[in-house]
């Protein structure tokens, strides 16, 4: 007979850290913006952000997103904050200011083209099925009318229901033009025109990837889209998510990066300038549960520590293009719920591996088209319950296709070799 015991609770009293937030994590939209409008106002580029947000408003007007009411009896606002992003663009040093208005909502955050689009005001084309008021913009209070509110008749950014809403809109348009999602990752989208003709579409949000082998139907599918939705041409993919893309058609070679990211998660965490080492983790760090917090001194000077934000920021990276930390990145996860000092110290010492190692990626290029794996395992690796830990990595025509990436990182790299052998 089984027996089932509750899961243990730790009884210590959580204290939030004095010295960081609780979502200081380095972020795809991390490239030193100003955080809020009282930034934004004594920032340097200070017209540049008032002209993005015009821009956003007159997005907004021009959607119809809300109209300005009195607030009804028994009905209470949400607050709004403005979201500034720095956007760098192809062939042009100049960067694109972006602001984007955002509701509170926790009160309610021939070979294949491979072509990018971003959608302009993503969250603006959902349609609410509920009543839903918010305070005017600080700012754009329309003269005579300060004591209205918005009442919201689109999603806006922010907003519990608008990544829903958006989505069933995205999809509905992309089934009008007989596209299929897959059934492994719903954001991808895919429609056949023929044996070796095929258009591939990766939904991210408010970035988009477009993959196919026809330059003219990849064209025709812009169009389209650019009939629903408020988008803007980036063309031949460079970067996406934090990750730069570098294609040479003439060597069939694609190589994906992330050596800005890693640079901004080093200045984030102090370590830009650490001393650098030529492992992810060494032999020398054996971690237990007995290395927890045992006073309540170690205690407050962990709740200081940034642990979980440098762990996330981490296995953003792992994910993407750097499975060497997999295994390292791994051994300091176990110890998220309670870590101590000595949990710290491996940390510190992957960060500076990453230090010398920011320019690594994944390269991609020509090979047999042969699948190979690999398997490895640490036989009682674990010095609290002795179990064992094993990973995997697979490799196709050469180069890696599965291990620790996430499906969308992968498919770019399939895709990039369907293209080498059509060629």
């Amino acid at each position: 007979m089984l027996a089932f015991f509750p899961l243990r609770r730790s009884t210590r009293d959580r204290h939030p850290s004095t010295c960081f937030s609780a979502d200081e994590y380095v972020l795809l939209t991390d490239g030193g913006e100003p955080e809020c409008n009282a930034e934004a106002m004594e920032d340097e580029q200070k017209r540049e952000w008032v002209e993005a947000m015009q821009d956003e408003m007159n997005s907004l007007y021009e959607n119809h997103t809300f109209e300005l009411v009195k607030l009804p009896k028994g009905k209470r606002t949400l607050k709004n904050k403005w979201v500034y992003k720095l956007k760098t663009e192809e062939h042009t040093s100049r960067p694109r200011y972006k602001a984007r208005l955002v509701v509170k909502g926790v009160q309610s955050k021939k070979s294949l083209d491979l072509e990018q689009m971003d959608v302009k005001t993503t969250f603006l084309h959902g349609v609410l099925d509920k009543e839903i008021y918010m305070e005017q913009p600080k700012g754009f209070q329309v003269k005579g009318k300060e004591d209205y509110v918005c009442k919201l008749q689109k999603s806006l950014y922010g907003l519990k229901q608008a990544p829903r809403q958006w989505y069933k809109k995205f999809e509905s348009v992309m089934g009008e033009q007989g596209y299929r999602k897959t059934t492994s990752d719903h954001c991808v989208f895919f429609q056949r025109f023929g044996d070796d003709d095929f258009i591939i579409l990766l939904l991210y949000v408010d970035d988009m990837l477009i993959v196919g082998k026809n330059a003219d139907r990849i064209l025709q599918l812009k169009k389209e889209l650019s009939k629903s939705f408020s988008m803007k041409d980036l063309g031949p993919a460079k970067q996406i998510l934090g990750i730069r893309i570098t294609r040479d058609r003439a060597s069939k070679k694609l190589h994906m990066s992330q050596e800005q990211y890693i640079e901004r998660v080093l200045c984030r965490f102090n370590m830009a300038n650490a001393k650098v080492v030529s492992s992810p983790l060494t032999p020398n760090f054996k971690l237990t549960d007995k290395d927890y917090p045992s006073s309540e001194k170690d205690v407050e000077e962990m709740d200081c520590v940034p642990y979980a934000s440098a762990v996330g920021s981490l296995m953003y990276a792992m994910v993407c293009t750097r499975p060497d930390i997999a295994h390292a990145v791994g051994v300091v996860s176990r110890f998220l719920s309670n870590p101590g000092k000595k949990h710290w110290e491996p940390v510190k010492w992957i960060l500076r591996y990453m230090r010398g190692t920011s320019k690594l990626g994944l390269s991609f290029g020509d090979g047999e088209p042969m699948l190979v794996g690999y398997t490895d395992s640490v036989m009682a690796g674990n010095k609290d319950n002795m179990k064992s830990t094993s990973r995997y990595l697979m490799t196709f025509a050469g180069e890696l296709c599965h291990g620790n990436l996430d499906c969308k990182s992968v498919l770019i790299c399939l895709l990039q070799k369907l293209s080498i052998w059509q060629q």
